[in-house]
């Protein structure tokens, strides 16, 4: 399917590896250029390199922490005018209820609220004025049920969608929609690291951790970034323009909801 968009001009966040890698290498086979944006230079580099020679799209790479404002304003100085927003960043370390301090929210609502809201702020402007844009928000499937470990990243995405919710109406009129991405458990860093705690928690395997996770997800694996990577292709494209405001799960049936 031709998506629409060749041309057109993203910036993608955390897009060095993983999710965010997966949506960076959607857009650059629809023909669009890439902004990519992570904290670490070389594995940045490696991946803006390897899509430009799969893709031959044009691709600027910004090591910057987007969660600072000196990091935002890099990144969004190199971006220009662009026509696509993918927000994203790493989730919360997990933990209990009891651990998390005021500084520990804050940080969260840093990275997983306010930071996609500032780079909301800056890109809608140019995108209404021309008349056409798209914004991808990556949350996380916990928006929809809470993940009892996870509860700063509950938190701090559940205030996300509800600005989202509210804004997305206000600037569909003008072409532009958001939506947010909801993943369940991915085959990433993120997924190893979670992984990794179970294993140091119950003295037992990565293997034996992975095959358990797995049990729970009804499609019986786990997502790859590839898959999730067209999904938010597709939302960015012209076919998309009728999608507003959702929260779209890619999870494999994990979460039990009617609605």
């Amino acid at each position: 399917m031709d998506l629409g968009i060749r041309g057109k001009r993203a910036l993608v966040c955390a897009s060095s590896k993983g999710l965010g890698r997966g949506c960076a290498e959607a857009l650059a086979a629809a023909g669009v250029d890439l902004v990519l944006n992570a904290r670490g230079a070389a594995a940045l580099e490696e991946t803006a390199a390897a899509i430009r020679a799969a893709h031959g799209v044009e691709v600027t790479a910004v090591a910057a922490d987007v969660t600072t404002e000196e990091g935002r304003a890099a990144v969004l100085a190199a971006a220009g005018d662009v026509d696509i927003l993918v927000t994203n960043a790493g989730g919360p370390p997990p933990g209990l209820w009891s651990d998390w301090s005021r500084e520990d929210f804050v940080k969260a609502l840093d990275a997983n609220m306010l930071t996609p809201i500032a780079l909301m702020q800056a890109c809608l402007p140019g995108m209404i004025a021309r008349g056409w844009g798209r914004v991808v928000n990556i949350t996380s499937q916990s928006v929809k049920a809470p993940i009892p470990q996870l509860g700063l990243s509950n938190a701090a995405r559940a205030g996300l969608t509800g600005f989202v919710a509210g804004t997305a109406r206000q600037v569909a009129p003008h072409g532009v929609t958001i939506n947010n991405l909801l993943p369940g458990i991915h085959d990433t860093d993120r997924a190893t690291a979670l992984d990794s705690g179970v294993v140091k928690a119950r003295g037992i395997t990565m293997n034996e951790a992975r095959a358990e996770r797995m049990a729970t997800i009804p499609a019986r694996r786990y997502g790859t970034p590839e898959e999730f990577g067209a999904t938010c292709a597709f939302l960015c494209s012209q076919h998309a323009g009728f999608i507003v405001g959702q929260n779209i799960l890619l999870d494999g049936g994990a979460t039990n909801a009617t609605l």
